[in-house]
């Protein structure tokens, strides 16, 4: 511990651990391990996803313990609103009875059984019923367990496709500029996330980004699709597929484009014969209103990516749909050697099967009574009152159950923007913790990803915290700290 302390910022013990009232150790010594315990353990021992971890150890760890409804609860049992919905995933609420029923029907039979030679009903029956849900020509299914493994699968399967019908020599990746789909390397390359992934990119197959829609403008559609078109003309032949988020761009920080763009895009691939891949792992299952976003707009991709709310936030399970002539050219004799020879040890879990077949049900039925469009009325409602006008908030941007807006120190000069140090967002996200709410910032862009089961009264209280941390991080006398750790030094989660 003491070598961490003497490498910290300044020196300052990042880890100790804040005081406590005498029945608040009295509640602690009950638990096993100690909350001391846990910091301890999570400081010698742990490695988050996408943190730099001497920041993310500067402030005190947040330990949840168990969920409920659209709140999860801490080791103390204090409750948060989570307007993250668990990273995206979550679609009918934690700990929903209906999906606790379907995963307990499962694991009484079996938790797991390998996909790899063998099969079971639950695979076969969330199959059947994702190509039911899916645009026509769709008709095959490939599962997986994450969103960067079910692009991984389309982009390999789009190559070897090419190599097997006499197209060797299509092998470039087009993506979005500014696009995400994932930390593996094929969808590190079919993304343009700068900072993310720029120290990987000498090790990347071919890769073009086409310039994205800034907006969903008919100006910027047609700006971005002749830039898309004059370099098919150019490099079609070398060219296996396109991958892209139908309608917005998550990760990217909540960018939006028009119908007329997915269109626009699904044209060009097909006159040039180039396989368009739609990650819809962030869109579909009720994100943007209904379960996929693609056949909402009449456009049938060659692979449809699938995973966060398919298995409804309980269990990781992903899934690379594709057509019956693509799937047909990988069939043969196993000593032709043109099977797709990929998998994963969890492929097709039956429990995770079992609750995403739930979880599509019950969401089938949210869209049906019209429960899901009035919710999505309700939060833009919620969110344009919040924020217009806000004197820190320099751009807003909104659709469906997802938004975000860009904090800056006055938005009369949007372009002046706070210091990297300041981490400005995370400030206003550690204060909201402090109110309650669970929110995730993207630099300094706060991102609103509330599940499908929030009703409106939670989304005032989530916008109504939202605010106040808003007011408590930025405004008044050296506000935000002009340095992140100097805030962290002082932070508890509760005054």
């Amino acid at each position: 511990m003491a070598k961490h302390a003497r490498n910290s910022p300044k020196g300052r013990d990042v880890f100790k651990t804040p005081d406590h009232s005498a029945s608040e150790h009295d509640a602690m010594a009950f638990r096993s391990p100690s909350e001391k315990n846990l910091r301890q353990l999570e400081a010698a021992h742990t490695w988050h996803p996408f943190a730099q971890m001497r920041e993310f150890l500067s402030y005190p760890p947040l330990f949840i313990e168990r969920a409920k409804g659209l709140h999860v609860y801490d080791t103390h049992g204090r409750r948060y609103l989570d307007a993250n919905s668990s990273l995206w995933t979550n679609v009918h609420g934690h700990n929903d009875n209906a999906l606790n029923a379907a995963l307990i029907r499962q694991l009484k039979k079996a938790a797991h059984t390998t996909w790899l030679g063998l099969s079971h009903p639950p695979a076969s029956e969330l199959a059947a019923a994702l190509i039911k849900e899916a645009p026509k020509k769709l008709a095959r299914v490939f599962f997986s367990d994450n969103g960067a493994g079910a692009i991984e699968i389309a982009i390999k399967q789009s190559w070897q496709y090419w190599m097997q019908t006499g197209f060797s020599q299509k092998q470039e990746i087009i993506g979005l500029t500014h696009g995400y789909h994932g930390d593996t390397l094929l969808c590190m390359a079919a993304g343009d996330s700068g900072d993310f992934h720029g120290k990987f990119k000498k090790f990347f197959p071919p890769a073009w980004h086409c310039p994205r829609p800034e907006n969903a403008s008919a100006a910027q559609t047609r700006k971005s699709l002749g830039a898309l078109e004059r370099h098919l003309k150019a490099h079609a032949k070398k060219t296996a597929c396109l991958v892209m988020e139908p309608l917005l761009q998550g990760s990217a920080g909540m960018y939006f484009h028009s119908p007329a763009f997915v269109r626009g895009v699904a044209r060009l691939c097909r006159q040039y014969r180039v396989h368009l891949i739609l990650d819809e792992v962030f869109t579909a299952f009720g994100r943007m209103g209904q379960v996929c976003v693609c056949k909402q707009l009449g456009v049938t991709p060659d692979f449809l990516c699938l995973a966060k709310g398919l298995g409804g936030g309980y269990l990781p399970i992903a899934a690379t749909l594709t057509s019956e002539d693509i799937y047909e050219a990988f069939l043969g004799r196993l000593e032709d050697g043109n099977a797709f020879i990929h998998g994963h040890t969890f492929t097709a879990n039956p429990l995770a099967c079992a609750v995403a077949l739930e979880s599509l049900k019950k969401l089938k039925k949210l869209i049906a009574h019209g429960t899901l469009k009035a919710r999505i009325k309700s939060f833009h409602k919620h969110f344009k009152a919040a924020f217009k006008n806000h004197p820190h908030v320099a751009a807003m941007r909104y659709g469906g159950l997802a938004a975000a807006v860009d904090l800056v120190p006055d938005a009369k000069r949007p372009h002046k923007k706070y210091p990297l140090g300041a981490r400005a967002g995370l400030q206003v996200c550690l204060e909201a913790r402090k109110r309650g709410l669970i929110l995730r910032p993207l630099g300094d862009t706060l991102l609103f990803v509330p599940s499908p089961a929030m009703k409106p009264a939670q989304h005032a209280q989530l916008f109504k915290k939202t605010l106040a941390a808003i007011a408590a991080a930025l405004d008044g006398k050296n506000k935000p700290f002009p340095d992140f750790y100097d805030y962290a030094s002082c932070f508890k989660d509760h005054d």
